[in-house]
């Protein structure tokens, strides 16, 4: 299925600069196209639109512990509530933990790297509202948190 991600401003890469009228068309859990909103609804009528509040951009690259919580599964939705798609697989040496991250599609990385929204590659996204606080996280396509 097809969803288009959409919202005020949009950033390709973390150290982007934001711009207007953009949009993201998703195809299972890759980036099908990254094209301004009109283009895109024009080209795929009747596709199903997200439009969110805020900066949308690529989801980020945890590298560090995972916060603390009582089970392995509520430390990987921590994660997601901040933004994240991504962890260096060195904080995922648990067996329980990596289990958990695999689960929830969570990208494991070697190193820590800045993320970036690429056609054919994973739709990893997140969304960020003016203060920096996280309302959506979609991995591999999939919308994993949204903020009430």
């Amino acid at each position: 299925m097809l969803t288009l991600h959409t919202a005020p401003l949009l950033r390709v890469a973390l150290d982007a600069e934001p711009a207007a009228g953009q949009a993201v068309l998703v195809s299972g859990d890759r980036v099908e196209a990254v094209a301004p909103l009109d283009v895109l609804t024009e080209a795929y009528p009747g596709v199903r639109v997200r439009r969110w509040a805020g900066t949308l951009g690529p989801a980020l690259v945890h590298d560090g512990p995972l916060p603390p919580a009582p089970t392995p599964r509520e430390r990987v939705h921590a994660l997601f509530r901040r933004g994240v798609g991504a962890v260096v697989a060195a904080y995922l040496a648990d067996p329980a933990l990596r289990a958990a991250a695999a689960r929830n599609d969570v990208a494991v990385v070697v190193d820590a790297r800045s993320p970036t929204l690429l056609v054919g590659g994973r739709a990893d996204l997140a969304v960020f509202g003016p203060d920096g606080d996280c309302l959506a996280t979609v991995v591999a396509g999939r919308l994993v948190h949204r903020r009430a």
